[in-house]
Order: C-alpha cells, then sequence, then structure tokens
C-alpha cells in the first residue's frame, strides 16, 4: 500500500516562463523535508513547452495533471485542494521559490502546534536578480487577523509560501472563492478567521521573484479594485477585529498622515491621505477614490 505523503504540495501553471517554472520546481525539489507530493496542474493545456519541462524531471513524487481546457486560478487551486492527499497542503505558485528549509521549519510548527491552521514567514523579493528585504510580518495570531481586516498586507500569511492544515479546510469546507478572483487568496484567510489560528514564522520561507508576468501584474485593474472591497468586506463581517484596530490607532484619527500602500512591498497600489478631518483614498497615488469628510475617533 503506497505510504500517505506528509504534504501535498499545490502548484497550479500557466505559461508559466520556462526559466521560473525551473527555480520554482528545483526549489521544491531541493527541500531538506522530503516526504511529500508534488501536485502540478497545467491550466494551459496547449501549452506543450512547459508540459516537457515538467515531464523532464525524473522524481516519483511529481503528479502531473492537465486540464482539458483552461478553468481558471480559482478552480484550478480548488481541484488541486481536491486531489490532495497529505496531512498538510504547501502552497506554491508556479513563478516563486521556497527557501530549502521552508516545508521543515513549517511542518515542524504545525506538529508542535495543534490549534493553528495556517503557518507562513517571512519574504524577501527578487528584482532584476537583486535581493530585497520587506517589511517583517507579525508572527502572532491576533496581530495578523487584525492585518487581514485592514490593509496592511495584499496577504497575510503570505500565500506563496504558507502551509495549511488540510482538516481545517475540510472541517471548515472553505475554499478559494472566484469572485473574488485574483486576491481569492486574501479571502481564502479572511474565510478561514474565525475557524482557525495563523502564524508567522521568524525564517525567511519564500522569494517572490518579479518577472513581468505575475497573476499581480496581468491584472492589474482588479488588484487595485478588489483590496479596498475586501477590506470594506471584513470589517463589516468581523467588528470587533476592526474596532479594536480603531481603538488601536485612536491618536492617529485625528492627526494628518499619509499612508501608502505596496504590493510585494514596492508596486505603488493606494495612498491614504488625512487631513484637517478628511481622509481620502487615492489609486495610482494620484487618482482620489473616496473623500470622507468627518473621521470620528474610538
Amino acid at each position: 500500500m503506497k505510504k500517505t505523503p506528509k504534504i501535498s504540495v499545490l502548484t497550479p501553471i500557466y505559461n508559466t516562463k520556462p526559466s521560473d517554472l525551473r527555480a520554482m520546481m528545483e526549489s521544491i525539489l531541493n527541500q531538506t523535508f522530503g516526504d511529500f507530493e508534488f501536485i502540478i496542474l497545467n491550466d494551459s493545456p496547449d501549452n506543450q513547452e512547459i508540459e516537457n519541462i515538467v515531464l523532464s524531471y525524473d522524481d516519483k513524487r511529481i503528479r502531473y495533471v492537465r486540464n482539458d481546457e483552461n478553468m481558471g486560478i480559482t478552480k484550478s487551486r480548488n481541484k488541486l485542494i481536491q486531489m490532495a492527499r497529505g496531512e498538510y497542503i504547501a502552497v506554491a505558485d508556479h513563478d516563486d521559490i521556497s527557501t530549502p528549509t521552508r516545508f521543515q521549519v513549517e511542518a515542524d510548527f504545525l506538529d508542535k502546534n495543534p490549534h493553528v491552521g495556517a503557518v507562513g514567514g517571512q519574504v524577501t523579493e527578487i528584482r532584476n536578480g537583486i535581493e530585497y528585504k520587506t517589511e517583517k510580518r507579525p508572527t502572532h495570531d491576533h496581530d495578523i487577523k487584525l492585518s487581514l481586516v485592514n490593509d496592511t498586507y495584499v496577504c497575510n500569511p503570505i500565500h506563496s509560501g504558507c502551509m495549511i492544515r488540510k482538516s481545517v479546510l475540510e472541517k471548515s469546507g472553505v475554499r478559494y472563492n472566484e469572485e473574488w478572483s485574483p486576491c481569492e487568496d486574501r479571502m481564502l484567510f479572511l474565510d478561514l478567521l474565525p475557524h482557525t489560528c495563523f502564524h508567522n514564522l521568524d525564517d525567511i520561507v519564500l522569494k517572490y521573484v518579479w518577472t513581468g508576468d505575475n497573476t499581480t501584474l496581468r491584472q492589474w485593474q482588479k488588484m487595485y479594485d478588489l483590496p479596498p472591497m475586501i477590506v470594506v468586506n471584513a470589517r463589516t463581517k468581523f467588528p470587533m477585529y476592526y474596532d479594536e484596530w480603531k481603538w488601536n490607532n485612536r491618536t492617529k484619527i485625528n492627526t494628518p498622515w499619509i499612508k501608502k500602500i505596496k504590493l510585494f512591498g514596492f508596486i505603488p497600489l493606494i495612498k491614504i491621505k488625512q487631513k484637517h478631518g478628511q481622509k481620502k483614498v487615492y489609486l495610482f497615488d494620484v487618482i482620489q477614490l473616496v473623500r470622507i469628510k468627518k473621521i470620528q475617533g474610538g
């Protein structure tokens, strides 16, 4: 009888750049923790080149599947969850690089902390071959949940570097929601918020590679439109966390300030400016989206 793997690594690919695909795959296959299945789902079935690349790796842990037709990222992610046999699910997007000990440290943490359903870690970015540090992500559950109902991060924990306990998905029934694509990753964590605890390790688990081909870049308009809507949705569903955030920031509410939100720490996204009792939200730093005339403290 075939042994069930500890971890199921889930990777949807879609017209992935060959060099990025190889780098991602090798970062998975060279993990220090080797008890996993690596399920790669090709959502660009006519792309023979990337299929040949996947099949060129002689590793029994790889399970290659090809959609009969393009399904889109959200349906592909849910299909992968259904296929997963492991106790833990490791998300690995097609153009990011996992650090060598990622699976080891994340699985060890989940083994020792059964109350935690999703764990991530710290992230670096690679642009033009140069590695950059990013802002340290909060480690504890409550701080992560506060960040999810606000606009501190696009996704926290970092989606492509996270590991999720499969039993939490099964018991909660939570899956990726196509209505929120391409922000389905952040909504997954928001939907999981009442069902489990989160944690971020101090270890760097992911190197986000700025390629110009990322899903984020291909769907700019939605990536700009959806985050403010997600924040409003989150604050409506989880007012307790929003009220705490307001209380923690009460001294800032009537003080002039500017906050800039950047995708992955460097892509300009939203600017929020407060002055003289008015809050204004700008797109691309210049296009005004919202103006709130009076800001109440408390």
